[in-house]
């Protein structure tokens, strides 16, 4: 499973120029399931993503977390970020989980959150969406499950 955390002052998606998800300061979070992915992959991103030091204390150093700062996560699914590059110029998609997989863990993924105490936007899985963000920072990093 492969994460891309963006931390945001504001975020929203819109499917059809409708909000489906909108948050204030916090996470906006690009989220790639594989097919090999298991409950593991879950509870390692979840427990890394609300304890991660990226938000400022007073001194404006990255030294609170998720958690610390009450912030709250907009997550969108993102079966790109499993594309491998590697060979040619097209991406291959053949490690992205099926669609029936992938938005099993997706839930998952948001309903683990939700149980850490974190307060989740979402977008439409699958659907075609327009995501606005405004980066604070700027501040990006990718958490892959498998890289630890």
């Amino acid at each position: 499973m492969i994460a891309l955390l963006q931390r945001v002052s504001e975020a929203k998606v819109t499917v059809d120029n409708k909000i489906a998800g909108e948050i204030g300061p916090g996470l906006l979070i690009f989220l790639g399931v594989f097919q090999n992915d298991a409950q593991e992959d879950i509870k390692f991103l979840t427990n890394k993503i609300v304890h991660l030091r990226i938000f400022d204390d007073d001194a404006g150093k990255m030294n609170r977390s998720l958690l610390d700062v009450e912030g709250a996560v907009l997550v969108v699914s993102q079966f790109t970020l499993c594309a491998d590059t590697k060979k040619g110029r097209r991406p291959s998609f053949i490690k992205a989980a099926q669609p029936e997989l992938g938005e099993k863990f997706y839930n998952s993924f948001i309903q683990d959150l939700k149980e850490r105490g974190i307060s989740v936007a979402t977008g439409i899985f699958g659907a075609m969406m327009d995501v606005h963000l405004v980066n604070d920072g700027p501040v990006t990093f990718v958490l892959d499950s498998k890289s630890v």
